[in-house]
C-alpha cells in the first residue's frame, strides 16, 4: 500500500465518523452546525481525493478500493443519524433506497471485477450527479436549523428525494451497462 495525499485524504473521511456521530450527539445547541460541517469536510475529501490522484499520477489499486468503501461508510452512518433524528418514515425510505443502492452497485462492482467486466460499470456522470445531491441533502438534513431564514431540513428533505431519482436511475444504467455479462 503506498500512502500518499489522496489515500490520507480518503483515510481522513473514515476518521471523520465517529468524530461526526460523538458531534450529533453532542448535548450542545451547536451539535447540527458541527455534524454537518465534519460530513460538509468528508464530501470535500470524497471531490479532492480522486481529484488529486488523477492529477498527481498517484492513483492507486488500494486507493481505487478504499474510496468508495469509505464514501459508502460515512454516508450509511450519516443517513442513520439522519434516521434516528427524524423518526419519520418520510426520511427513513429514501435513506434505505440509498444504502440499498449504494449495497447494490457495490456488490454489482464486485462481481464485474470477478468476472472481467469491471470497466463497463465505471463511475458515470449520472453516478457523481447523485453523489454531489446527496452530499448536499445530508449536510442540510444535519444542519437541521434554518440557514439564512430558509429551513435547512426542507431544503435537504427535497434534495434527498432528488438525490433518491438519481441514485435509482444511476443503478438502472449501472445494471444495464453490465447486463451482457449476467449471463456468463
Amino acid at each position: 500500500m503506498i500512502f500518499n495525499l489522496p489515500t490520507a485524504l480518503t483515510w481522513l473521511r473514515i476518521a471523520c465518523i465517529p468524530l461526526l456521530i460523538a458531534a450529533f450527539y453532542a448535548p450542545t445547541p451547536w451539535s447540527g452546525v458541527v455534524s454537518a460541517a465534519i460530513f460538509a469536510l468528508a464530501a470535500i475529501t470524497d471531490a479532492a481525493d480522486g481529484y488529486l490522484a488523477r492529477l498527481t499520477r498517484q492513483t492507486t489499486r488500494f486507493g481505487a478500493f478504499l474510496d468508495p468503501v469509505a464514501d459508502k461508510l460515512i454516508v450509511a452512518a450519516a443517513l442513520a443519524l439522519v434516521i434516528e433524528r427524524a423518526e419519520s418514515w418520510v426520511v427513513t425510505l429514501p435513506a434505505l433506497v440509498i444504502i440499498a443502492r449504494e449495497i447494490t452497485v457495490s456488490a454489482l462492482r464486485e462481481w464485474m471485477a470477478e468476472v472481467g467486466g469491471g470497466d463497463a460499470i465505471a463511475v458515470i456522470w449520472w453516478g457523481k450527479l447523485k453523489t454531489a445531491v446527496q452530499m448536499v441533502a445530508i449536510t442540510a438534513l444535519l444542519l437541521n436549523q434554518p440557514l439564512f431564514g430558509v429551513s435547512a431540513f426542507g431544503v435537504g428533505l427535497g434534495l434527498l428525494y432528488l438525490s433518491v431519482l438519481l441514485t435509482v436511475w444511476s443503478m438502472f444504467i449501472y445494471l444495464a451497462a453490465a447486463r451482457r455479462h449476467f449471463s456468463a
